[in-house]
């Protein structure tokens, strides 16, 4: 599946307030999201010894399906799709790497 087919089917289930109008509400729940699967993270850690089982893997993969979705959300927020996102972040990882600058900090480097 394309990147841009998936933020269109999943955004057909969007049901929030002020849908195209509500970078917030899209940021806030990729932040819980992204809170949710650390949790389960943490867990395997301090309760598995960190051993991920097969049902611990599913768990995160719907956790990651989750933070996807609301990713998809945020992007549609800003008028974006996952595409040009995806495409761009590329072009810059590649400059960044055929300028041996990949390390480091910044934005701009």
């Amino acid at each position: 599946m394309e990147l841009n087919e998936y933020q269109r089917k999943a955004l057909e289930t969007a049901i929030y307030p002020n849908r195209g109008k509500n970078v917030n509400y899209a940021l806030i729940s990729l932040f819980g999201e992204c809170g949710e699967l650390a949790n389960k993270i943490k867990k395997i850690i301090r309760d598995d010894k960190s051993v991920i089982t097969d049902e611990k893997r599913d768990e995160i993969k719907d956790e990651l399906g989750d933070i996807l979705w609301y990713l998809a959300a945020l992007v549609y927020e800003f008028g974006f799709d996952l595409e040009d996102i995806a495409e761009r972040n590329l072009f810059k990882l590649k400059d960044r790497r055929k300028r041996n600058v990949v390390k480091g900090s910044g934005d701009k480097r």
